[in-house]
């Protein structure tokens, strides 16, 4: 098998592995609840927690990050480093546009955790504390949109630095142009979600994750 076969096929593993309905399963379990009609129609941790309670919440967390760290290592089997990084993409674009609910999911910020874990663990403590820090900033009017952004933004430059310099990435594959990269693409896609709930009637709301 080629090397790009080999990508093509860490991509579309990944994308089926974000598209795994976390959320759906969850609300299965504690009844009949479809999250999808109910609360902000968010598939995602909040809206779990909100209409179902902590514990759900925090089960649809789980899911959908271990959904991302596990998209890259299938990836990573496939094709290497750089199949880990895009399969690691690919699981956000698959949560966020899941082929099974016509292309409408959540926003994939937790699946994008599992990324980020399993490709650039030695950049996670950092990315963690800046989207805490500025989601806790009460000039934010919104907060979960400026946290995304601003962890985003951290994240892709971090890419950069850790390339760069060669710095050692804990278990992660090491730094490559690849990093920065993949991390950039699932950041804008992340990013698009949120525009695209606030310009439009869709009922997930623009300030929350998932």
């Amino acid at each position: 098998m080629s090397v790009l076969s080999r990508v093509l096929s860490a991509a579309a593993a990944g994308y089926l592995l974000g598209t795994f309905p976390t959320a759906d399963l969850v609300a299965r379990r504690h009844g009949s609840v479809d999250l999808r009609t109910s609360g902000t129609g968010n598939p995602g941790t909040a809206n779990a927690m909100n209409v179902l309670g902590k514990r759900a919440g925090a089960q649809v967390l789980v899911g959908d990050v271990a959904k991302g760290a596990a998209a890259c290592a299938v990836g990573a089997l496939a094709a290497g480093p750089i199949g880990a990084h895009v399969a690691g993409t690919a699981s956000v674009v698959g949560h966020c546009y899941p082929v099974w609910n016509g292309f409408r999911g959540g926003k994939g910020v937790a699946t994008s955790v599992g990324q980020c874990l399993a490709t650039f663990p030695a950049y996670f403590p950092i990315d963690a504390a800046v989207a805490v820090v500025t989601a806790a900033n009460p000039r934010w009017s919104r907060r979960a949109y400026a946290a995304t952004v601003a962890s985003s933004v951290c994240w892709v430059v971090g890419g950069f630095v850790w390339w760069a310099r060669g710095m050692r990435n804990l278990w992660g594959p090491k730094p490559s142009l690849a990093m920065p990269v993949a991390s950039a693409v699932s950041s804008a896609v992340i990013i698009r979600r949120f525009i695209e709930a606030g310009r439009t009637n869709d009922p997930i709301g623009s300030n929350e994750p998932g």
